[in-house]
């Protein structure tokens, strides 16, 4: 998921938000049910032209809207004996978010880490919507992003409250009093009073409108290395997925879904399942089977007993040759115009060279390591639905659609993810297990298998990109044109965003480009691979963009003679932090400076996506089959103000090697109307003993907070096939490199 859904956010919320209304803040302060301190912060929902309105509190002491501008998003409690609750908007799926953002709070709160808890929100997008996403959804690399500004300050405003609360009980300026650990101190007297001791005082004062933050030179816990708060748990087994999920008289179903897009269940035979010990029943839907038994097991091999007839539709002669042929054949058409600079074709006649190139890659499946699961329990007067989701509301809407119940009878238990990647942006799962709990009538876990998970997901799209670029008598690109045919995502997830016919989340990268290109015309073709269904894949438009752009640089560069690194930094001069970035990896990575053996090479790429600057160099290795090792990988990245170094580390880490694997091996092909690949076995992953050592350089910048979850994965590929042309005078064009080079 990446800007463009950002961009959709924008459109799909019940109001837009600006970048501008994001940075301004409303805060509020009432006494809580239990008798304690409730601060409120919202996030205004206003465009700029709207941000002079007024916001409305409610009894509650939550800011609520007045006339649609203002959108309360989090909250932080503060109880009678000092406890502070963070009422987290987003979920943890292995970014650190549960680490990151009580860390804003406690910094301005000035209370130890350790002492901020957490409390998942529930689904309620008038009190949790992320601005830069138009709702309450977890994605983009945002996290961080949306709530820098308004978390420090609704800790600060808290602390301001606290001191003025004890300033009042001892009759003294509050200028004479600090807070500390959980405490408010008076300097001159050395009285202290706990947090805890003052929050209903606190409550009853009137809210300061502007609060300063603290002079980062004074952060105490920001920007130091942090441990993740949510390891223990994880390590000790006592986290809980959704996987985990036990309810008394659960029952268990195995899915068998069409094995073709678009089919349709015809009749289904369960003789032979009846026998299996522990089998229950069979539901049946449009377009598949599910198994129920008491466990687990019975209701796998019921699934493998049944015999089932399908439909398959006209989907049953689709094969991937069709889809590139047919992408191929719409890249001859105009697309919608994303991006239109100088003159393009004037350019063109007057250069000295013309380059032209193809780039293809392929669908791709999520293929996250806690399969795909959800539990529910549907009963005539109230649904409960367990999972672990980046798009609670929608699960909320899901469970209206299939039961006909109102909003506040459907309750979602969100748990811990293992592993989005854009795949649980999606509700088909509890879509489907709703239909199956309506009729089972006591709760029923449904878990896809891995076969299922790889034959059923909702893939990245393939696309098929089409550039040339005019140069001058000294290689400088003075043309540059750039054609993507692809699925438009966005189409489907949030359709207004599309305006123009452009998808923004399909053009991203490629539409914004950090080089000085003064002729550009950047256009799109969408193109939907019959029935396929896409979707987000850790940063669609960034992972796909940065690979063919980054790549044909590297081909000017050849063609120019020039070396790869000193050709970008030629064209990097407007863009400082771009610059700055490739100096730092290339240096640490010691470019140019030594000879590469043979079947070794060493490839570059640069990035500026979700607000980050990145800059990958790959070592990699050639064998005589053709078999490509990633050797090494250096990483600079200006992230703006880092939150935990740890995370920032972490998350690129995990993005190289997320990166590794679809650059090297991950493609979905269809035959006959069906994804070839099963498992692991064929969907390979990268071995522990294949990963390559990785090196993490974060540059120290003042500037706001950009987002770390996808960049790592969308910078890698370009790297290692530059890093393989080096090696071996072979240029790739096509992901992933698989056997390429056995066969070139």
């Amino acid at each position: 998921m990446s800007q463009g859904l950002i961009e959709a956010g924008r459109h799909a919320a019940r109001a837009g938000f600006s970048r501008r209304a994001f940075l301004k803040f409303g805060v509020s302060a009432g006494v809580a049910a239990g008798g304690g301190l409730l601060i409120g912060f919202s996030l205004p929902a206003a465009s700029q032209d709207q941000g002079n309105a007024k916001s409305v509190v409610g009894g509650d002491g939550i800011e609520t809207p007045q006339d649609g501008v203002f959108a309360p998003n989090a909250f932080v409690q503060i109880d009678k004996n000092g406890k502070v609750v963070l009422i987290m908007p987003k979920v943890e799926m292995g970014q650190g978010v549960y680490t990151s953002l009580p860390m804003l709070i406690a910094e301005e709160l000035e209370v130890p880490l350790d002492h901020v808890t957490i409390d998942h929100a529930p689904p309620n997008e008038k009190l949790f919507t992320d601005p830069l996403l138009g709702g309450q959804l977890t994605g983009g690399s945002t996290s961080i992003r949306y709530a820098w500004e308004p978390l420090r300050k609704a800790g600060a405003t808290a602390r301001m409250m606290l001191v003025a609360a004890a300033a009042q009980q001892w009759q003294c300026d509050p200028s004479g009093c600090q807070a500390q650990s959980g405490k408010i101190m008076h300097v001159s007297t050395q009285r202290t009073a706990n947090y805890g001791d003052l929050v209903e005082a606190a409550a009853r004062l009137p809210a300061p409108q502007n609060v300063a933050l603290k002079d980062p030179k004074d952060f105490k816990i920001i920007g130091t290395q942090v441990k993740r708060l949510d390891s223990p748990e994880k390590v000790d087994g006592s986290a809980v997925f959704g996987l985990d999920v036990r309810l008394p008289d659960m029952v268990y179903a195995a899915i068998v879904n069409c094995p073709v897009f678009g089919g349709k269940l015809v009749s289904v035979d369960d003789t032979n399942a009846k026998k299996i010990p522990g089998f229950k029943q069979i539901v049946k839907f449009d377009n598949g089977v599910a198994i129920i038994g008491d466990h687990t097991w019975a209701a796998k091999r019921g699934a493998a007993a049944l015999t089932i007839q399908w439909d398959e539709g006209p989907g049953a002669s689709v094969t991937m040759e069709q889809i590139y042929g047919d992408m191929a054949n719409a890249s001859q058409k105009n697309g919608a115009v994303a991006r239109k600079d100088g003159n393009v074709d004037n350019a063109f006649s007057s250069a000295k060279t013309r380059v032209d190139a193809v780039y293809r890659q392929p669908l791709l499946a999520h293929a996250t390591m806690e399969p795909i699961n959800c539990t529910v329990h549907v009963r005539a007067d109230a649904c409960d639905i367990w999972l672990g989701t980046q798009v609670p509301t929608r699960i909320v809407d899901a469970g209206v659609q299939a039961t006909g119940l109102p909003p506040e009878k459907i309750v979602v238990h969100n748990h811990l993810i293992g592993g989005g990647f854009g795949r649980r942006l999606e509700f088909d799962m509890a879509t489907q297990a709703l239909k199956i709990g309506k009729q089972v009538g006591v709760p029923v876990k449904v878990v896809w298998s891995r076969e299922e998970d790889i034959q059923h997901d909702m893939y990245r799209p393939c696309y098929y990109d089409k550039l040339s670029a005019g140069l001058d008598a000294n290689g400088k690109p003075v043309a540059w044109t750039h054609r993507i045919v692809g699925s438009s995502v966005l189409a489907r997830f949030a359709p207004p965003a599309v305006k123009n016919g452009v998808d923004p989340d399909a053009v991203e990268v490629a539409s914004d480009l950090p080089y000085d290109l003064p002729n550009q015309l950047v256009d799109y073709v969408r193109y939907e691979p019959h029935a396929v269904p896409t979707a987000f894949w850790r940063g669609v438009g960034p992972t796909r963009g940065t690979f063919v752009v980054e790549s044909f640089i590297d081909e000017l560069a050849v063609q120019a003679k020039a070396d790869p690194v000193q050709y970008r930094r030629d064209l990097l001069a407007k863009t400082p932090r771009a610059r700055n970035v490739l100096d730092v990896a290339t240096q640490a990575a010691n470019w140019g400076k030594q000879t590469m053996p043979q079947g070794q090479g060493r490839g570059v790429s640069v990035m500026h996506a979700f607000g980050s600057f990145f800059s990958m160099v790959a070592d990699v290795s050639v064998d005589k089959n053709g078999a490509v090792r990633v050797d090494r990988v250096v990483c600079a990245v200006d992230c703006g103000r880092v939150v935990n170094p740890n995370t920032v580390e972490a998350q690129v880490q995990g993005g190289i090697i997320f990166g590794i694997t679809a650059a090297l091996y991950s493609e979905i092909t269809i035959k006959n109307g069906r994804v070839e690949q099963s498992n692991f076995t064929d969907y390979r992953m990268l071995r522990i003993h294949e990963t390559p050592p990785i090196e993490v350089h974060i540059v120290k910048s003042t500037e706001a907070p950009g987002g770390i979850g996808e960049p790592g994965t969308a910078a890698l590929a370009p790297a290692i096939t530059n890093a393989i042309y080096a090696a071996t005078g072979k240029r790739l064009r096509q992901l992933p490199v698989g056997s390429q080079l056995q066969s070139a």
